[in-house]
């Protein structure tokens, strides 16, 4: 059956090294979307931290962003789908947050915050384990970001828990897991990501589908981390990129090329442009 739909993860997937989308790639997304396939942003992303390179493909119809918790529309960036934290697994988060070896950014309305001392520690000595750079632009900094947290309790989208080391997100993972009503997943290697109770790309995936009236066997999914097994099992053609990590690639139907190899290209030249 004939792919109707792509859903493509963006940092590590769609995204190269240097945080662009190859000119290959965007000529293959325009060609798929002037064939009437729909394009889907899937990414852990805020809506306000898309790449402005990714918002001026036409071909990108929708962002499922804040890892399912929102579907907006790419150009205006219209909600046409939520789902939040609930008020217990909040409070739950701030008690974490307070306790942990560990820095956390809120997601509420589309945007990233981050606590301004952290903020400012990542411009002067940068950062050992994410983008500095990234984090600067996308993130806004607050004065008390469990403060902010608490007072955004009913529309917290995702709480991004980071770790400096390994060891220490392994330690405290069993407690992040504990967490009520949430779903805990991870997008890069030192991260957990809470998010609602039925919080997933995968669930938002199937809310825009039922809209669109597409079925699972005529969707396409790429992705590159653990938040993104959930949909890459979900579809009807399940593709990891060859630089995909934590498992990844065990619940993949095909391995594309990696990220730097234009390797998102490839998988829709293949199955879904016939080339």
């Amino acid at each position: 059956m004939a792919i109707k739909m792509v859903a493509l993860d963006l940092d590590g997937t769609t995204l190269n090294s240097d945080g662009k989308i190859s000119d290959r790639t965007r000529a293959t997304l325009e060609e798929a979307g002037r064939q009437g396939v729909h394009i889907v942003v899937s990414t852990g992303r805020s809506y306000l931290s898309l790449p402005v390179q990714a918002k001026s493909i036409d071909a990108i119809e929708y962002a499922i962003t804040s890892n399912g918790a929102h579907i907006n529309i790419m150009k205006t960036g219209e909600a046409i789908y939520n789902d939040f934290l609930s008020e217990k697994a909040v409070y739950k988060v701030a008690e974490l947050a307070r306790s942990l070896d560990t820095k956390i950014e809120i997601f509420v309305d589309g945007r990233a915050y981050i606590d301004a001392e952290y903020y400012d520690h990542i411009k002067k000595y940068g950062c050992s384990y994410r983008n500095a750079e990234y984090v600067l632009w996308s993130r806004t900094p607050v004065p008390d970001i469990i403060g902010s947290l608490i007072e955004n309790k009913h529309k917290i989208e995702n709480v991004n828990f980071c770790f400096r080391s390994i060891p220490d997100l392994e330690k405290a993972r069993p407690q992040v897991e504990m967490i009520p009503e949430a779903t805990i997943t991870s997008s890069f290697a030192n991260n957990l990501e809470v998010g609602g109770p039925n919080t997933s790309k995968k669930t938002a995936l199937k809310a825009l589908m039922s809209m669109l009236d597409v079925k699972r066997e005529e969707l396409m999914c790429c992705g590159d981390a653990p938040n993104d097994i959930e949909m890459i099992e979900f579809a009807g053609l399940g593709v990891a990129v060859g630089n995909a990590w934590g498992g990844t690639k065990s619940h993949a139907d095909h391995i594309t090329g990696t990220n730097d190899e234009d390797g998102v290209a490839m998988a829709i030249e293949k199955f879904v442009l016939n080339k």
